[in-house]
């Protein structure tokens, strides 16, 4: 196995680990508001992610910007806690530019959130590669693995979506709510036992 396909393979277990499932709920709760017909808007959003966290992993991982690792730790589940809580807002527009804006906004979001979430990333590659000199292959091979995963993740969540509404007749609303609810729970969960969380809050760390 070559270099690049060793990375690659890392990538795409590190962001599909269910241990290590925060870059996953994140995702999760970006589509949890989109059905399959919607895909083209989920291409562009996951592009948006895609383009923050690739940013900040190859800047970090050469060492050009360094955030201390617990503060990232803490961000992420804060990250998947807003998106969660933002679709609850989510109600579809009457107008189709008042649905064009809706929409629109969330593409910030993911490119912003998706330079916290590019971070954690670099935390880990960091640590795969020591001290090797040349990075570029095992960078590109990583993030692309990434992507991959991300890929897979974004078709399964879309295809459940699909089955709730068209098979259980569950209402795009009502699938939002429970599966937000959920994302929203998990995420206060993983910020609650957060050592950093605790440690500002004054609360014992395990």
């Amino acid at each position: 196995m070559s270099e690049f396909q060793a990375y690659f393979q890392l990538g795409f277990d590190h962001i599909t680990d269910s241990n290590g499932y925060d870059h996953i709920l994140f995702i999760v709760a970006l589509c949890t508001i989109y059905t399959l017909v919607d895909w083209k808007k989920v291409i562009i959003l996951i592009t948006a992610f895609t383009i923050g966290h690739s940013i900040t992993l190859a800047l970090a991982t050469m060492g050009m910007i360094s955030i201390r690792p617990d503060v990232i730790e803490l961000l992420i589940p804060v990250t998947i806690l807003l998106t969660a809580i933002l679709n609850f807002f989510h109600k579809t527009p009457k107008t189709s530019y008042a649905k064009q804006q809706t929409y629109s906004a969330r593409y910030p979001l993911a490119l912003t959130f998706g330079l916290i979430h590019g971070l954690g990333f670099s935390n880990y590659l960091r640590a795969l590669l020591g001290k090797e000199a040349d990075i570029l292959n095992p960078l590109l091979g990583f993030n692309i693995g990434l992507e991959i995963g991300q890929l897979i993740i974004v078709t399964a969540v879309l295809s459940i979506t699909f089955v709730m509404i068209e098979l259980f007749r569950l209402s795009r609303l009502k699938w939002n709510d429970i599966l937000s609810g959920i994302i929203a729970g998990m995420a206060i969960s993983l910020i609650i036992n957060n050592g950093l969380f605790r440690e500002i809050m004054g609360l014992s760390v395990n």
